[in-house]
């Protein structure tokens, strides 16, 4: 394969598990910004499709394994329920790309009940704008001479 092509791949997947890893890696690439919201989005949303069919098998799995002894109430369980009667379905899909990952969103999301049609909207006009907000940013900051002079 060639390089381009595993590198797009690459930002794929780690957009897949960690939002901010496409804006920062697309930019690192040199890519242009609406490639590097485009590979982004991509893999936000192919992650929100995969746990939103496999969330509850994947979440009961998770519960069973790993949170056997841990408490229901923790202080970050309280959180996503203070956020999610706060604001909804809206608050925990703006959250996603900056405190949870596209999973734990998802995950989120299917474990209050929501429809998968709602999740894939509100999910997609997430991810649309903070992928453009940060490559933006991003895009920004590295356009001072400071960083660039650090970056070489």
């Amino acid at each position: 394969m060639s390089e381009a092509v595993i590198t797009f791949l690459g930002i794929y997947f780690l957009s897949y598990f960690k939002f901010i890893a496409g804006p920062v890696l697309g930019s690192a690439a040199g890519y242009s910004i609406g490639l590097t919201i485009l590979v982004t989005v991509a893999g936000m949303m192919s992650s929100v499709f995969l746990f939103t069919m496999l969330g509850e098998k994947f979440r009961s799995y998770l519960a069973l394994r790993f949170y056997k002894d841990k408490p229901i109430f923790s202080k970050k369980n309280r959180a996503i329920v203070k956020l999610w009667k706060k604001y909804g379905e809206i608050g925990i899909a703006l959250a996603t790309p900056l405190i949870l990952t596209p999973a734990g969103g998802t995950l989120i999301l299917v474990s209050f009940g929501t429809r998968k049609r709602t999740i894939y909207f509100h999910m997609l006009w997430s991810s649309i704008l903070w992928a453009t907000f940060f490559s933006l940013t991003i895009d920004r900051i590295l356009s001072i001479p400071f960083f660039q002079n650090l970056l070489g």
